[in-house]
């Protein structure tokens, strides 16, 4: 599924969990570069992070009185939800998914992308719509995957992050060091990241400087958590607009800013993801 808009191109496969295969400007990759070998939609350039983003401790929650187990999707995690392990349909330029319960996921939902792509710039709309029968939680995110070499910079405007332990499950909040300090623009260097942050405003910038080339992100209400990925020896990074902190679920009750929303059956959560190339 292509979409095109003057020299700028979006390639599509709803077939394969959501994914966006690429994203282009006069042949040059905005997303990380085409990966002719992929095999889910994580091996893309960006997929859809419903109706939670990121790890869940122990890989169980209880909502409602029932302790929910979910199955291992990425080494020992139940990670990022389940609508990026199942194919979704093509709805003019959207992606939509009419998800049913199943080991992956214990309610029902819809959810869908919408595509908004111009010469220079691309908008994603995001929404799940609670088809269940009963009040659930829900959350939403993308998962873009940045084209990087080694001038790239960011500015990422972040208050504080969340310290993980040895599998990668939060269990405090605090400012941000330096190694993980981008609210200044600077390169990404060398470090290796994998942190969720709280206390962003929803704006990012990437620099490339080989290209002369900027992208501006502009996240919407409820997308005030970001995850920021920075793998080490790899052309890409990844910084994930989401509305719920990692393992959100089994901290409803004990924190403030948590980010999973209850939506009552019928009830929508929405979102948009704006992102301007200069």
């Amino acid at each position: 599924m292509r979409i095109t808009a003057g020299d700028a191109e979006l390639v599509l496969a709803p077939e394969m969990g959501g994914a966006v295969v690429s994203w282009t400007i006069a042949g040059a990759p905005i997303f990380r570069a085409e990966n002719p070998n992929a095999a889910g939609s994580r091996d893309h350039a960006c997929y859809p992070l419903f109706p939670f983003s990121n790890r869940i401790a122990n890989r169980r929650f209880t909502w409602d009185g029932i302790t929910y187990e979910l199955p291992a999707l990425i080494n020992q995690w139940a990670i990022h939800g389940s609508a990026w392990k199942r194919p979704w349909r093509a709805e003019g330029s959207a992606m939509v998914i009419d998800y049913e319960p199943s080991e992956l996921w214990p309610f029902a939902f819809h959810a869908e992308q919408r595509f908004d792509l111009r010469p220079d710039g691309l908008t994603m709309g995001l929404s799940i719509t609670n088809a269940d029968k009963k009040p659930v939680p829900c959350a939403i995110g993308i998962h873009p995957f940045f084209w990087r070499d080694e001038t790239t910079r960011l500015e990422l405007p972040v208050q504080t992050y969340w310290v993980p332990d040895a599998e990668k499950i939060p269990i405090d909040k605090a400012s941000v060091p330096p190694e993980f300090d981008f609210r200044t623009e600077r390169a990404l260097g060398n470090v290796e990241i994998d942190h969720c942050f709280s206390g962003w405003d929803g704006t990012a910038r990437i620099v490339w400087p080989s290209r002369g080339k900027m992208l501006t992100m502009k996240a919407s209400e409820p997308l005030r958590h970001v995850v920021f990925y920075t793998p080490l020896g790899r052309p890409f990074f990844a910084v994930e607009p989401v509305s719920n902190r990692n393992d959100a679920l089994n901290h409803m009750q004990d924190s403030d800013d948590h980010g999973m929303v209850v939506l009552a059956p019928g009830e929508a959560l929405s979102g948009t993801v704006e992102m301007l190339i200069s």
